[in-house]
C-alpha cells in the first residue's frame, strides 16, 4: 500500500459528556496520532459540565504537548447572551476560531478562520468569498458527493486548505427547538439535562423499527455511522489536506488510528462505531446517504 499525505483532524464533541469522560477523552487525543484538535461547546450554550474557561484551559493544554488546537464556536445563535459569547471567542487572539456560522466571520473581521461545515460552501464562487474574509481552511459540507468535491478542488482558490469529514454521526440540520426535551415532553429551559443520558444522541426509528435519524439537543443527525476511511488515499489524491473525525463514545480512536495507518503506507484495522450503530456512506457516492456501499473504491 503506497502512503497518502493528509492531517487528521477531531471535530469538536457534538455530545453532552460528563466532565471526567470528557477530560479522559481528549488525553487519549493527546497520545492520539489525530494532528488537529476541534474544541468547544457547539451545540447548546446550557451545557455547563466545561464552561467557556475550561474549553480554554482545555486548548492550551492540548497545544502544549503538540497539537494544533482550533475554537470551534456554535452554529445556531438563539440568544444575546450567545451573541456575546461568540464576540468574544472570536475577539481571542491565541487560537484560531472554526466558524459554524457567518456571524462569526464578521466579528473575526479578517483573521484567519477555518469555515465549518454548515457554512455550506458549495462552489468556488463562496470559497472565494470566505477566503478573502481569512478562511484558512474550509469543511466540505457533509453530504457532498465525490464529484461535486472534485469539481470544488478544482476551483478553490490557492492557499485555501479542504477538510473532509470521514467519520462519525452527521449533524443533517439544526433548530432552536431542542428535539430531546421535547421527547421527553420538558421545556427547552428546563430540561434537566437528559442528553448526558445519550453519549451517542437519541436513536429515532421508523414505525417499522427502522434506524432512521438521531436528535442530539438541536441537532438532528444521521442515523448512522459515516465511514469513508477507505477513501482516505483517494481524497488525499483529489487534493485534501485534512480528513476529520467526529467523536463517538467508541471508535473514535480506532478511526484515528486507521486514517494515521492508511497514511504511512499500512493496512489498517476496521473502526467499529458504538454498538448497534451502522455505518453509511451514500452521500459520497450520489445515492441516499443511508446507503453503505462497500464495495466502492
Amino acid at each position: 500500500m503506497t502512503s497518502s499525505t493528509y492531517r487528521i483532524s477531531v471535530a469538536p464533541l457534538q455530545y453532552y459528556w460528563s466532565r471526567q469522560h470528557t477530560l479522559d477523552f481528549y488525553a487519549a487525543l493527546a497520545d492520539s496520532p489525530a494532528d488537529i484538535l476541534y474544541v468547544g461547546e457547539t451545540v447548546c450554550s446550557r451545557r455547563h459540565e466545561l464552561r467557556a474557561e475550561d474549553w480554554m484551559d482545555l486548548a492550551r493544554d492540548l497545544r502544549a504537548v503538540g497539537k494544533t488546537v482550533v475554537l470551534s464556536g456554535r452554529t445556531l445563535i438563539e440568544t444575546g447572551a450567545e451573541a456575546s459569547a461568540l464576540k468574544k471567542l472570536c475577539g481571542q487572539d491565541d487560537f484560531m476560531v472554526e466558524a459554524g456560522e457567518l456571524g462569526a466571520v464578521r466579528h473575526l473581521n479578517g483573521r484567519a478562520f477555518v469555515a465549518g461545515p454548515h457554512v455550506n460552501a458549495y462552489h468556488g464562487g463562496t470559497l472565494e468569498w470566505l477566503a478573502g474574509r481569512g478562511a484558512a481552511r474550509f469543511v466540505a459540507p457533509l453530504e457532498m458527493d465525490s464529484k461535486t468535491l472534485a469539481l470544488l478542488m478544482a476551483e478553490k482558490p490557492a492557499g485555501l486548505e479542504a477538510e473532509v469529514m470521514v467519520w462519525g454521526r452527521m449533524a443533517l440540520a439544526f433548530s432552536a427547538r431542542c428535539f430531546t426535551a421535547r421527547h421527553f415532553r420538558l421545556k427547552k429551559d428546563d430540561c434537566g439535562f437528559r442528553c448526558i443520558e445519550h453519549p451517542d444522541g437519541l436513536d429515532m426509528r421508523t414505525r417499522e423499527a427502522s434506524d432512521f435519524l438521531a436528535i442530539n439537543g438541536i441537532q438532528v443527525q444521521s442515523g448512522a455511522c459515516l465511514d469513508l476511511l477507505s477513501q482516505a488515499p483517494a481524497l488525499a489524491a483529489m487534493g485534501v489536506e485534512v480528513l476529520r473525525v467526529s467523536p463517538q463514545s467508541a471508535g473514535t480512536l480506532e478511526a484515528i488510528a486507521a486514517l494515521d495507518a492508511t497514511r504511512r503506507g499500512l493496512a489498517p484495522a476496521e473502526a467499529q462505531p458504538p454498538a448497534g450503530m451502522v455505518r453509511c456512506n451514500g452521500y459520497f457516492h450520489g445515492k441516499p446517504g443511508i446507503d453503505l456501499l462497500e464495495a466502492a473504491a
